[in-house]
């Protein structure tokens, strides 16, 4: 089900964390996730134990802080947003180096912030933890729609020789003396885009037909079957359950 080469965002390891199945690290993340979005952004105090909490797992999975933050770049668009939050947003005013701010703005820069990246870092670690093969089955184990798991499977299957195909035709333009210097070359770089649409479409009825030659009938099957012990969903609810306490300290403390 998986690529056979393991993805750019997991880090090999033996770690307890690595050793945890993927489906009772996938609850553990979700349950941390929905209880950071549950807590009052006036709690900031709770946010950077969150934290903390997140820095204890990297820490017990040996995964180094700058694997993680180089990841987690794929953030900056939310930054953005967040940025413009306290220049557009109505209300109350503050001023801040010359500038008024609005007050309901900069809270909700500061909860889009501090929850996503909250959300983004522990969505980068069990990434960074888990094999992508080993993540399908386990979204297929807790019994997510076939569907849905076979169109993540092939996207991520490839989504890498979509990538190589576009890198092979920019050899082919730059080898024929093209480069993109202004708005006159967007029309072959449309038609470069045109082209390799065709291509992946062609491509997908190649490999479909090839799957139902061999049996395929619109699911596909579970190669093994890992079960996992009492042992191992206690120590993937240990993320979860603590944030849980925080949180609700969080919010008696409001």
């Amino acid at each position: 089900m998986g690529a056979g080469h393991a993805h750019k965002l997991y880090r090999h390891g033996h770690s307890p964390v690595h050793r945890l199945p993927a489906h009772c690290k996938t609850v553990g993340v979700f349950g941390f996730v929905l209880v950071v979005v549950s807590t009052p952004r006036e709690a900031m105090w709770a946010f950077g134990l969150y934290a903390l909490l997140l820095v204890g797992v990297a820490g017990a999975a040996r995964i180094p802080p700058g694997f993680v933050l180089k990841r987690m770049l794929i953030e900056v668009p939310f930054v953005a947003f967040a940025v413009l939050l306290p220049f557009v947003a109505e209300g109350p005013r503050v001023a801040w180096l010359g500038l008024l701010l609005s007050e309901s703005g900069l809270w909700g820069a500061w909860n889009v912030l501090a929850k996503g990246t909250l959300g983004v870092a522990a969505s980068v670690l069990l990434a960074a933890t888990t094999d992508i093969r080993e993540l399908l089955l386990g979204l297929q184990r807790l019994k997510l729609p076939p569907l849905l798991v076979q169109i993540a499977s092939f996207m991520i299957r490839y989504g890498d020789v979509i990538a190589d195909e576009l890198r092979r035709m920019k050899i082919a333009r730059a080898s024929r003396g093209f480069e993109a210097r202004g708005i006159r070359q967007w029309g072959v770089l449309a038609k470069t885009a045109g082209a390799l649409f065709i291509r992946s479409y062609e491509r997908g009825e190649r490999v479909h037909l090839a799957m139902v030659s061999r049996g395929y009938a619109g699911s596909m099957p579970v190669v093994d079957e890992v079960t996992a012990t009492r042992a191992q969903w206690v120590g993937a609810a240990i993320l979860p359950a603590s944030a849980l306490g925080v949180c609700l300290l969080g919010w008696w403390l409001r």
